[in-house]
């Protein structure tokens, strides 16, 4: 029998390794660099393809090589095709800023997609399946988590400190501090890899295509590595002005698209083809809308009265509304405004989707119905993903969305410097994916972005743009899932140059 100054010594010690075992699996933080490879099969457009999953973190290191940040990533590589370098590498982000790369990554392009309906709602039990659509067949992807996002952390000093706020930001969180070192880490990555003699792509979302922008021509002066193409996802304004009467005008035909699928247009507008409608109301919006709107106060009030009913016809809403907004109507006021008669709002950046609010007077909603409903199906989907299918294991959050603000939007030149880009680099295209119903980012002011890139037009032909027929998210339908797909599958094979063709501009 212990004696009792003996138990107590034995207590206390148990207790110690308990609180240092405890301390250690409380103890949250990022494996600098890592891997977990895994091997997988699946079926894509009806044929079995073999592919390999690298999910892991890869540091990014400051001028003096220290690692001063450490970012999460999966790559997926085909491992049943032949020449394995030369097949083109697609390398996705998406945006926020401070969003992971979750959405593209589980419902879009990837290998796996949620489960969810045809129309991109949540649906129980939680997870993935099978994406018969993904473009893995023809190209290896790899999706990278910004600084904070998914898993990706910035990294404490010597003396177990991080750094100050104000320096983080310097580093990490800024259009152009953004670009810069994700232009670093992706050097590192390409060269870890063996992908130098690929042809290669970036993808970006929403906040993503400033990213993907700026990286363009970082890329190309920085670290010498040079792009087929570029694929902005609901664009942003990279840094081409949009303000004044043509932010006011652009939002017409978002307004017209999403009051039609909601049927609330008049019955000769409501029979047309979503394809048929919005060419008209675009020619409407350039030629009467925006000059309209140009005038302010000075408009004559026969035009103005003429303005008011063709946006009210186009719209859905009523000419009393839009006269009481001056033409100008924000989409904040059209979310609420819209479906106001039948107690319901509009979602965001799917205006597809419907919310409720507490009160049916005001003039915007109070949550965005969509976002929601994507946190519902994403959030449990992808931290099961990642453990149990694809091996990872941390005791980190999966940060959705994470602390990345302020953000240092000064000096956005990203538009420019994709054009210069382009210019640099005759191979380079650029292919704009937008949905009609994606109230934040709407497509036609992608298509606007699409239009000043390059004023000059002498390279008109090296851009495209695809239209779908749902929001922000447009690979959560179904139907359109296969469509963006295929599009991106034949924007791929058509920037692929012949062998030996050179990349020269002929005379």
């Amino acid at each position: 029998m212990l004696k009792s100054h003996t138990l107590v010594q034995v207590v206390i010690c148990a207790l110690l390794v308990l609180g240092s075992t405890a301390a250690n699996a409380n103890n949250r933080e990022i494996e600098v660099d890592n891997q977990v490879v895994t091997q997988h099969k699946t079926t894509i457009k009806g044929k079995r393809v073999s592919y390999s999953a690298t999910t892991g973190t890869q540091p990014v290191w400051d001028e003096e090589g220290k690692p001063v940040a450490s970012l999460f990533y999966t790559y997926y590589q085909r491992t049943d095709a032949k020449d394995q370098e030369r097949r083109p590498l697609v390398m996705s982000f998406n945006g926020g800023p401070g969003s992971a790369s979750v959405w593209m990554h589980v419902a879009y392009t990837g290998p796996r997609t949620l489960k969810i309906d045809d129309e991109g709602y949540p649906v129980q039990p939680y997870g993935v399946k099978t994406n018969p659509y993904s473009i893995l067949d023809v190209a290896d992807i790899v999706f990278i988590n910004p600084v904070n996002t998914g898993y990706s952390r910035v990294l404490k000093d010597e003396e177990g400190k991080l750094p100050p706020k104000d320096k983080q930001k310097e580093m990490f969180f800024g259009v152009n501090a953004d670009v810069k070192y994700l232009a670093e880490w992706l050097n590192t990555f390409v060269s870890r890899h063996n992908r130098w003699p690929s042809p290669k792509y970036l993808i970006g979302e929403s906040y993503g295509t400033t990213r993907v922008s700026g990286l363009a021509l970082e890329l190309q002066n920085s670290q010498w590595m040079y792009l087929n193409g570029v694929v902005l996802v609901s664009p942003t304004d990279i840094g081409i002005e949009r303000n004044g009467p043509v932010k006011s005008a652009n939002r017409l035909p978002y307004f017209a698209a999403t009051a039609w699928h909601h049927n609330k247009l008049e019955p000769e507008l409501q029979k047309l083809d979503l394809d048929e409608l919005l060419p008209q109301v675009e020619e409407f919006t350039l030629n009467k809308l925006l000059p309209a709107l140009a005038k302010g106060a000075f408009i004559s009030p026969e035009e103005k009265a003429e303005i008011t009913a063709t946006m009210a016809r186009y719209s859905g809403l009523s000419e009393q509304a839009i006269e009481q907004n001056n033409l100008d109507v924000s989409t904040a006021f059209f979310w609420k405004e819209l479906l106001r008669d039948e107690g319901k709002t509009l979602g965001r950046l799917d205006s597809r989707y419907l919310g409720i609010d507490e009160k049916e007077s005001g003039d915007r909603p109070d949550y965005w119905a969509e976002l929601t409903s994507w946190l519902h199906s994403f959030t449990p989907a992808i931290n099961h993903y990642i453990k149990h299918e694809l091996k990872y294991e941390t005791d980190l959050k999966y940060n959705m969305f994470g602390p990345v603000h302020p953000w240092d939007r000064s000096d956005n030149n990203t538009g420019r410097n994709l054009r210069l880009a382009m210019a640099q680099n005759p191979y380079l295209n650029v292919m704009i994916q937008s949905g009609y119903y994606d109230g934040a980012t709407n497509y036609f002011d992608g298509k606007y972005n699409m239009w000043h890139i390059d004023p000059s037009g002498k390279m008109r032909d090296r851009f495209s743009f695809k239209g779908y027929r749902s929001g922000h998210m447009m690979y959560l339908r179904r139907a359109d899932l296969e469509a963006a797909n295929e599009d991106l599958r034949e924007f791929i094979n058509a920037t692929l140059p012949g062998e030996g063709v050179p990349a020269q501009y002929p005379r």
